[in-house]
């Protein structure tokens, strides 16, 4: 059987979202199950079922959503209500809307901590530092598996 050609096709769009926290190990099928239910929730079976939303691929801290035209609105929408990944605390963003996979994979930038990571003392305790995109900084406790929450206020940055 020949392929349909281009102008008999169904027009699709592609939905780029990062996934947050930073590092998260997603797996493609928990994200499908955690957007199709974000979506159901919000718009039902039947809208679901006309936007036909798909994972693509999950990768590198950032999912690629397939749906119909004209539903990509809906779709970005859903994907922002999304708030746990396979019983893990989880947010999609939407990057970019593109009618093909390889536009937005131009867009994808890494997400791994930046080369200028290394440790510091705060008291006794001495912690890595992970800084990312976006000028996000996590200090994690050396020694110790759970990450302890730091927070500074400006008199403690200015005194560095």
């Amino acid at each position: 059987m020949k392929p349909r050609p281009p102008t008999m096709r169904g027009k699709r769009r592609y939905i780029l979202a990062r996934i947050l926290p930073y590092g998260m190990a997603a797996d493609q099928k928990q994200v499908y199950l955690s957007v199709i239910e974000a979506a159901t929730s919000l718009f039902g079976d039947a809208a679901v079922g006309l936007a036909q939303p798909a994972v693509i691929f999950c990768e590198g801290g950032y999912v690629v959503v397939r749906c119909r035209r004209g539903t990509e609105k809906d779709i970005a929408v859903a994907l922002a209500t999304v708030n746990a990944i396979a019983d893990e605390r989880a947010a999609l963003r939407t990057v970019a809307v593109s009618g093909t996979i390889r536009a937005l994979r131009r867009r994808i930038k890494p997400v791994r901590p930046l080369s200028e990571a290394g440790d510091v003392k705060f008291g006794e305790t001495y912690f890595t530092v992970y800084r990312y995109p976006r000028q996000k900084v996590d200090l994690v406790e050396k020694g110790i598996k759970h990450q302890k929450s730091l927070f500074f206020t400006e008199a403690d940055l200015e005194e560095r």
